[in-house]
């Protein structure tokens, strides 16, 4: 464990809507047999690392990759974990909103119906906090825009826009931690998926 704790980040395993690139809030999918696969891939990369807490999503997709990478049983639900509510843009994809609103940018605007980018940093600001309070590293379990706000807050961008910048692949593994023994907030790992792309190579050989 290095010398000040680190908060991991897992992003759940696919979902048949993060293939089509639609906007994934509160619907509660299930993963995909590949997202299966995926989750106990992320098991395999994590086994050896000690966590004091793991927290997750209530939202299936996210319990389910938290259950398969063999946590589940350790796991405590925190509802400050679950996905951006998307409201009106549920289920939409990115350019069917762009259609009819050119400049939109949900880390800008949020979303009509659901919620804006201050509430998701809201929440996002709760769980830094709680996570702060524990001793020793944690393992959180969620999805791709709202991890990518905590990773804003916790290195503390106040501008919501800029979360934008991070990027998210399904059932990719980040670190959030500080620099050396200071108390300075970093991001030590960004959207690791070579464990899953080396596993999915191999296994399509098969």
């Amino acid at each position: 464990m290095s010398e000040l704790p680190s908060v991991y980040l897992v992003r759940h395993g696919e979902t048949a809507w993060s293939l089509t690139g639609q906007h994934t809030g509160r619907t509660d999918l299930p993963l995909t047999e590949r997202g299966e696969r995926q989750a106990r891939q992320l098991g395999e990369r994590l086994k050896g690392l000690s966590f004091a807490r793991v927290y997750t999503s209530p939202l299936q997709r996210a319990r389910r990759t938290c259950e398969l990478a063999q946590y589940g049983a350790v796991a405590e639900i925190d509802r400050d974990l679950v996905e951006w509510n998307y409201g009106d843009y549920e289920g939409r994809r990115t350019a069917e909103i762009r259609a009819e609103r050119p400049d939109w940018q949900l880390f800008r605007d949020g979303c009509p119906g659901g919620e804006s980018p201050l509430e998701v940093s809201a929440r996002a600001d709760r769980v830094v906090r709680r996570v702060r309070e524990v001793t020793g590293d944690v393992l959180l379990f969620s999805s791709g825009h709202f991890l990518r706000m905590v990773a804003a807050r916790w290195i503390g961008m106040e501008r919501t826009m800029e979360a934008r910048s991070f990027m998210l692949s399904t059932a990719s593994l980040s670190a959030l931690g500080y620099e050396n023994s200071l108390s300075q907030p970093v991001i030590r790992l960004w959207n690791e998926t070579r464990q899953v792309e080396y596993y999915e190579r191999d296994w399509g050989r098969q």
